[in-house]
């Protein structure tokens, strides 16, 4: 006789997001009603969140890699009981390709290209780069840098990864010749690298991250390219970098403040590409979110390690 199938609560209840139930379902669990449910698969924002959670709520499956604005709940001081798991990796593949074109943009000249009306060939020779035995720094090795070594590996580029740890990143496609330094490094990093990019979470540890100090210590060919939250890199010191040419230029897919507001100083800055943190659009970020939730559940079900946990103490 078979075992009868773990209750899992699905939300927000509208519209039902039926390719997480879909994710649920096929990973072996039933959706159920809160108040019968061992795990919360939340597909909302904190607004939404329940005021209380049954007791029998062993697990929460949160929406977003980026949870600053879930801590500023106290969710997880509500309840230490209870694990949590962000979507962190979920969305790694989408935002690395975002991040690999900021950076190829910079680096081939695009903006200057996309502006001219005539032929400027001569122009545009001497700042047309590549990234071939060019180093680039990913500050941040979680998910998003796992994929993006990959990415940059085969275009020639010699990658240094930083995390907390220094401990060797590994996985798919990333070769022993990767270079993984503890963020602890990060001063002496500067100087060596020729592009960085920033994916790591933002926390009170790491805001403005990249400051005055550390743009001042680039070159003034480095592009700078942040995919993680606006609050990593010191707005203000970027726009004097730019704009005085102390550096090559800056891609932004998070911005602080965000919404960028009309009339900022980026907006008018030929040595600035912003978009407006659209690396991980619904289209994309909705599936890439219940593939996660079906792996995830898959583990919940065989009581093995689920994917992203959250550390409140490290705030991510």
């Amino acid at each position: 006789m078979s075992r009868p199938a773990v209750p899992i609560a699905v939300g927000p209840a509208e519209p039902p997001p039926a390719l997480v139930e879909k994710a649920v379902q096929e990973a072996g669990a039933t959706v159920s009603e809160l108040d019968e449910a061992r795990a919360l698969v939340w597909a909302g924002g904190p607004g939404e969140f329940p005021d209380e959670l049954p007791a029998t709520v062993e697990w929460v499956q949160l929406p977003a890699a980026g949870i600053e604005d879930w801590f500023a709940t106290g969710i997880f001081t509500k309840y230490p009981d209870v694990r949590f798991t962000s979507a962190a990796g979920a969305f790694a593949a989408s935002v690395a390709e975002h991040a690999l074109m900021l950076l190829l943009a910079g680096v081939r000249y695009l903006p200057e290209h996309l502006r001219a009306v005539r032929w400027r060939q001569q122009d545009f020779f001497p700042h047309v780069g590549t990234l071939r035995g060019k180093t680039v720094t990913i500050v941040g090795a979680g998910g998003i840098g796992r994929a993006l070594i990959p990415m940059l590996v085969p275009l020639g580029a010699h990658v240094i990864a930083v995390n907390r740890s220094g401990r060797p990143v590994t996985g798919p496609g990333i070769p022993d010749t990767v270079e993984t330094l503890s963020a602890h490094h990060l001063a002496r990093i500067w100087p060596r690298t020729d592009h960085v990019v920033i994916a790591a979470p933002a926390t009170p540890d790491t805001r403005h991250l990249l400051g005055a100090d550390e743009l001042s210590r680039l070159k003034p060919s480095s592009w700078v390219v942040n995919v993680a939250r606006g609050s990593l890199i010191d707005t203000d010191a970027l726009v004097a970098a730019l704009a005085s040419g102390a550096i090559g230029g800056a891609g932004l897919d998070v911005t602080d403040p965000e919404p960028l507001p009309d009339g900022h100083p980026l907006w008018g800055l030929p040595n600035a590409i912003v978009t407006p943190h659209d690396s991980n659009p619904p289209q994309l970020r909705f599936a890439a979110f219940a593939d996660h939730v079906g792996e995830n559940v898959t583990r919940f079900l065989a009581g093995r390690e689920l994917l992203a946990p959250i550390d409140p103490a490290r705030g991510y």
